[in-house]
């Protein structure tokens, strides 16, 4: 039989439960996939918690890699056999085996492996559009990333070097910065005893910077504005430390004309066109060898309840893997 990790209902890890489950068979537009990765990721914690709601019960997770092993009618992109991964669609990728629409599916490329794909895919995509759509990087421009040494933000930091762009990043230690700079990023902060805001304005010679890339939410706004240069873009992808309270649209006015936005992948890939060709983008830079997987830590899938406290109690770095 298959397993999966299933709320029924929300709170804290424990309410993550390891489950025998049936899958069925691919119908019409869907493909079976046996995982061999999982990615986790924060907004996994934000389903389980209850701060995105999901109908229970509900499986998580969003992002895997795997094998195809059959595919329904009208199905023609991918075939049994296959290595895939995907970050959208339903949720359920925290499982051995799924049924799922085969549109949210790309084939992986001999150079990239499972892990790997599982690692970046999400992540990396996110960078993808963070850096190609929300603001578009054209090279040479300084920005400021927060939560540097993350799983997204060590992809950032070598998407940043690739392009050119002089990266400041806050982290939450002295080793999360050496690993920071490791994977590229120009100057780090080490937020616990540094006023970020008085660094940025120290390393741009109070210039500030034309964006920030915020995926930390609660603990980072609204010093996040004060880093801006006038007409600049504040990018908020993420509430790892808490949404953002509601706030009035004329501090933005007050702070130099500032843009404000809170994009998403999903509004990005919202088709197999879109989805490949920014895949597509991510894969090239990896065979590159501009952007690589940094896993920092692996669990069972059984022990998927120990990923979550190490992601929420930021002892993670890199990406965090389930293997089924």
């Amino acid at each position: 039989m298959s397993h999966a990790i299933r709320i029924h209902a929300t709170g804290g890890p424990e309410v993550l439960s390891f489950d025998e489950i049936a899958v069925g068979a691919a119908g019409p537009g869907e493909a079976r996939v046996r995982h061999t990765a999982v990615g986790v990721n924060y907004i996994d914690t934000y389903h389980r918690s209850g701060l995105y709601p999901v109908t229970l019960p509900s499986g998580l997770g969003t992002e895997a890699a795997g094998v195809v092993e059959a595919v329904g009618a009208g199905v023609d992109w991918v075939a049994p056999g296959d290595r895939v991964a995907y970050c959208t669609g339903p949720l359920g990728a925290y499982g051995t085996e799924r049924v799922m629409p085969a549109d949210k599916l790309v084939k992986l490329p001999a150079a990239v492996d499972d892990r790997s794909a599982a690692a970046l895919m999400l992540k990396g995509l996110t960078v993808q559009y963070l850096f190609r759509q929300t603001f578009p990087l054209k090279g040479g421009e300084t920005i400021l990333f927060h939560a540097a040494a993350g799983g997204v933000g060590l992809i950032a930091c070598q998407w940043a070097r690739a392009l050119g762009v002089t990266m400041i990043g806050t982290v939450g230690s002295d080793a999360k910065a050496a690993l920071a700079r490791e994977h590229g990023c120009t100057h780090t902060i080490v937020y616990t005893r540094e006023n970020f805001v008085d660094r940025v304005k120290e390393i741009t010679g109070g210039k500030g910077v034309p964006v920030v890339y915020d995926g930390v939410g609660k603990d980072t706004f609204p010093a996040s504005l004060d880093c801006l240069s006038r007409r600049g873009m504040f990018a908020s992808f993420g509430n790892a430390s808490g949404p953002i309270a509601p706030f009035n649209i004329l501090l933005l006015l007050q702070k130099g004309s500032l843009y404000a936005t809170r994009p998403t992948l999903a509004h990005h890939a919202v088709d197999r066109a879109s989805l490949s060709a920014m895949a597509g983008e991510l894969f090239a830079m990896v065979e590159a060898g501009k952007v690589r997987a940094d896993i920092g830590q692996t669990f069972a899938l059984k022990d998927a309840a120990d990923a979550h406290r190490a992601l929420q109690g930021r002892q993670t770095t890199g990406a965090t893997l389930l293997l089924p």
